[in-house]
């Protein structure tokens, strides 16, 4: 948008010459262009106000203990409403680290006290910064719309700090990994689980694809992430585990140096991950023109999708004992009944080599039915859900025509 305010003055100027005639309607619309950006992109055009970005980090923040999170929530913490964007704007600033990046687990819509801000600003380091439950990638894409509304450098400047920080994190096979530049444990394999690379790259396919709110990206900068933006797109291709010779779709995590499967938390094991696979393949379709191979990895995991997916079959939540337990409290319970009007379902998990439904306790061990699971972790953790069915029922139709 800088350039076209740029463009704009220059027009107002050349009008204003001695002279220099310009038709009136040209004059008055140079004038709403340079001085007047909101009524240009107004906030519902790039639905700023949508701030379910932030949800996965305000959970973990609220109802999870997390022992990296520097201040902690008081009891009924009052909260900003979605259409203060300023004041948003502004509480996502005392969060950035000095290298860019943002720590997660935190509610960037919390109304914090002065005593919370002050720790904060004395608990400045870049070593938990990531791109987990949400973390970074959500904050550049909520300042950069910030900055297009109000048009404050501090907005445009944080969220340029962002993106430079997301370049220096990429791996040269064109991933990321779920912390940076702490990547000890499995924090350094490519991380698709919780949307993370994912997130990363829809933030540098808007700027590769001209979106609005990003145009204060200069050139230079510009060019740098489309390229990282493509070796991004090539990672994923590479990653698409292939079994007997055929292409299938992608597991939570993958090895930083061989791309291949790997587990994370001792529960989630090397497998085929539906949710993840399914967020993948969304944003191969946003991809334009998409190449053959593109093409044919969402062709094939589209395949899969249709082959796993399970008939008569759904989660019902039944009463059960309150338990308080070490990440969660337990209400109900979660068994799996049989009934044939059931739309289809898909397990979070499937075994390589096999396709079977799979599950797993915090020992690590295998299962392959819910009822294996212990209730701690049936309750405290998505294992079935519809994440592939409006990309089959849907878009994936939408997207053959498109590409036809």
């Amino acid at each position: 948008m800088e350039k076209k305010w740029r463009l704009n003055s220059a027009v107002l100027n050349t009008a204003l010459m001695p002279g220099n005639v310009i038709p009136l309607k040209k004059f008055f619309v140079g004038i709403l262009l340079f001085s007047f950006p909101v009524l240009l992109f107004g906030q519902n055009d790039f639905h700023i106000k949508d701030v379910s970005g932030f949800q996965d980090s305000r959970h973990h923040w609220m109802d999870i203990t997390d022992h990296e999170q520097v201040i902690v929530p008081l009891k009924n913490q009052p909260r900003y409403e979605a259409g203060n964007i300023r004041a948003i704007a502004d509480n996502i600033l005392l969060y950035e680290q000095p290298n860019g990046g943002w720590p997660k687990n935190y509610d960037m819509l919390a109304i914090l006290t002065d005593e919370q801000k002050a720790i904060l600003s004395q608990h400045r380091d870049s070593l938990h910064t990531t791109f987990d439950n949400g973390a970074t990638y959500t904050q550049i894409g909520y300042l950069a719309k910030a900055y297009t509304l109000l048009g404050d450098t501090k907005y445009k400047e944080a969220a340029l700090r962002g993106l430079r920080f997301i370049l220096t994190a990429q791996y040269d096979n064109g991933g990321w990994p779920q912390f940076y530049p702490d990547i000890s444990g499995y924090r350094k394999y490519i991380t698709f689980n919780d949307g993370a690379m994912i997130g990363v790259m829809q933030v540098l396919q808007d700027i590769s694809q001209d979106q609005p709110y990003y145009s204060f990206v200069d050139n230079h900068l510009r060019n740098e992430a489309i390229k990282a933006y493509q070796k991004g797109i090539s990672c994923i291709l590479n990653c698409q585990i292939v079994e007997n010779g055929k292409p299938t779709v992608w597991c939570q995590q993958h090895d930083h140096v061989t791309l291949q499967p790997v587990g994370a938390r001792t529960f989630e094991l090397p497998s085929k991950a539906s949710e993840e696979s399914a967020e993948i393949v969304r944003l191969l379709m946003q991809v334009k023109n998409p190449n053959a191979e593109i093409i044919n990895a969402v062709k094939n995991a589209i395949a899969w999708f249709q082959k796993v997916a399970i008939k008569d079959e759904r989660v019902e939540i039944i009463p059960a004992k309150d338990v308080v337990y070490k990440f969660h409290e337990a209400k109900t319970d979660k068994i799996v009944v049989h009934d044939s009007a059931a739309p289809p379902l898909w397990t979070r998990y499937y075994e390589l080599k096999t396709n079977r439904p799979l599950f797993a306790n915090r020992d690590g061990k295998k299962v392959y039915n819910l009822s294996d699971v212990s209730r701690e972790r049936r309750t405290g953790y998505a294992w079935y859900g519809y994440w592939p069915q409006e990309i089959i029922s849907s878009e994936y139709p939408a997207w053959l025509k498109r590409i036809e």
